[in-house]
């Protein structure tokens, strides 16, 4: 299986490596500083007993010094550790979720989307969450096999059978910690993914119509059924949860049995044992902690499958047969139309216009009718070779989570604000932008979630307008408009195709912007 984090990772190697380094440190100095406070605590107590001679030729000076100093390395490199692991890690996963979105999207214009949206964005948003954890855990696992090194080696002065029993505890924790995870959590982690995905898939599903819930009074259904979601979650997380509990109880046992048999089996004055047991104690703590990413390990394998595997099946678009040279013409339904020619696609609701624009735009290739765009089918072109040709302003009219001007620039770059606003004022959203706050540095929410939908529609066109492409698809353009305004947009827009000679292509019912076109190819 390709890992999905070790491209990303490769190009976090300093960080990585610097947080590595952290972790090692730290966990020597954890070590230490354990060990060196058993040791000059059975030293004192034994310097006590003693008598005053046995206090005054005890040096407590320097191992206080070291336990100071132990203490503030841990500190400064632990957050090393935690700045530079986290840094590498939100780093990678940038990567990896830019490229897991460019193959869903890719997978979804090709119309073989797999999922449900909110069961996909819940599905593949806790798998890139379990990568991100799975990352950091990374640089944790080095500092752990650290400390379980510096402990055997502070262990040595007690004998051989005292090394061999941390040695033997230390295995018998893995061991039991791997068996333990392989045995009991992958079974229940994939109880918990599928339930969790079907109550986020449902919760984004519901949330999206919640004025229509609102208005008809069905909040309670709603909240009933999704209570019953809820329910099978809590229930798979209860499962889960009493089965790492189990493992960690099993890690602390073990633990406590481990020290037991060194204190036994150990031979040596007071402070060399206290010194090992401690250094063993703190050892131990980061060495259970292995057991959850043992834990973790069949849920990340198989998230990273998904992510690994997510658009692989999919249709991928086929590179351009040919560059398109000038501005090519458009052929639908047999007629072929020139350059800057003014078309409507006239038919009943549901016969297939949209299918039509949207397969003459790259962007499917379910069209009723057969095409071509200059000579060539538009499916064999793909998206890549039609997108310097067409643009389209889809019925939905989509905008990103960003200002005003964010959306417009999308048309093409090096936009300036005045081409902004002479676009806004062709496709009469110049009105609109005036009455925000910050106008085009308007934040407008996910999905233009400020605006009305004929509003959207404006803030489309005029990004349409800017894109510059000879020929324009639009689809239902003065929906949701009053009639001023759609006769305005229609003078406006008439005299800006008129002066540029872009071409047509039109669907719409309304009669004022049907007088745009001079030829109609019926779809039935």
């Amino acid at each position: 299986m390709i890992d999905p984090l070790a491209a990303p990772l490769a190009r976090q190697r300093g960080p990585l490596r610097a947080a590595m380094a952290c972790a090692v440190l730290a966990a020597l100095a954890a070590v230490g500083l354990l060990g060196v406070a058993g040791w000059f605590l059975a030293g004192a107590a034994l310097a006590g007993l003693g008598g005053p001679l046995a206090v005054t030729a005890f040096n407590y000076l320097l191992p206080s010094a070291g336990i100071r100093a132990a203490a503030i390395t841990r500190t400064a490199s632990r957050y090393g550790e935690r700045l530079l692991g986290h840094r590498a890690a939100l780093f990678a996963l940038a990567d990896v979720r830019a490229s897991l979105f460019a193959r869903i999207a890719q997978a979804a214009l090709a119309g073989n989307a797999p999922l449900r949206w909110g069961a996909l964005a819940a599905r593949f948003g806790r798998d890139v969450d379990l990568l991100e954890d799975a990352a950091i855990r990374r640089v944790a696992r080095l500092g752990a096999i650290t400390a379980g090194l510096a402990a055997l080696a502070l262990t040595l002065p007690l004998g051989w059978a005292a090394v061999l029993a941390l040695a033997v505890g230390l295995g018998a924790m893995r061991l039991a910690g791997r068996a333990l995870a392989t045995q009991r959590l992958p079974a229940l982690q994939q109880d918990l993914a599928q339930a969790h995905a079907a109550l986020a898939a449902d919760y984004a599903e519901m949330a999206g119509p919640a004025v229509d819930i609102a208005v008809y009074g069905l909040a309670p259904a709603m909240t009933a059924a999704l209570a019953e979601r809820a329910a099978a979650q809590a229930a798979a997380q209860a499962a889960l949860a009493r089965a790492e509990a189990a493992i960690t109880a099993v890690q602390a046992l073990l633990a406590a049995l481990t020290l037991a048999a060194m204190a036994l089996l150990a031979q040596g004055p007071a402070p060399l044992l206290a010194l090992a047991l401690l250094a063993a104690m703190a050892a131990l703590e980061p060495w259970a902690g292995l057991a959850a990413h043992d834990s973790r390990a069949p849920d990340v394998r198989l998230a990273a499958e998904r992510i690994a595997q997510a658009g692989e099946t999919q249709a991928q678009p086929a590179a351009p047969v040919a560059l398109l040279a000038g501005v090519p013409t458009l052929t639908i339904a047999g007629t072929t139309f020139a350059p800057g020619a003014r078309v409507r696609l006239d038919g009943p609701s549901g016969a297939g216009k949209t299918r039509l624009l949207e397969t003459l735009a790259g962007l499917r290739g379910d069209a009723p009718r057969a095409l071509a765009v200059g000579g060539h089918d538009p499916r064999v072109l793909g998206l890549a070779g039609l997108r310097a040709h067409l643009a389209l302003m889809p019925q939905a009219a989509p905008l990103i989570a960003g200002t005003v001007a964010d959306n417009l620039a999308l048309a093409r770059p090096g936009i300036d604000r005045a081409a902004m606003a002479r676009a806004l004022h062709l496709a009469c959203a110049d009105d609109v932008v005036a009455t925000l706050p910050d106008g085009l540095d308007q934040w407008l929410g996910s999905d233009g979630a400020r605006l009305s939908g004929g509003q959207r529609r404006r803030i489309a066109l005029a990004r349409a307008l800017l894109s510059g492409r000879p020929w324009l698809l639009l689809d239902e353009p003065s929906e949701g408009l009053d009639l001023l305004t759609e006769a305005r947009l229609c003078r406006r827009l008439g005299a800006w195709l008129d002066e540029t000679g872009t071409g047509l292509v039109l669907v719409s019912h309304r009669p004022a912007m049907a007088a745009l076109a001079d030829r109609v190819v019926p779809v039935l």
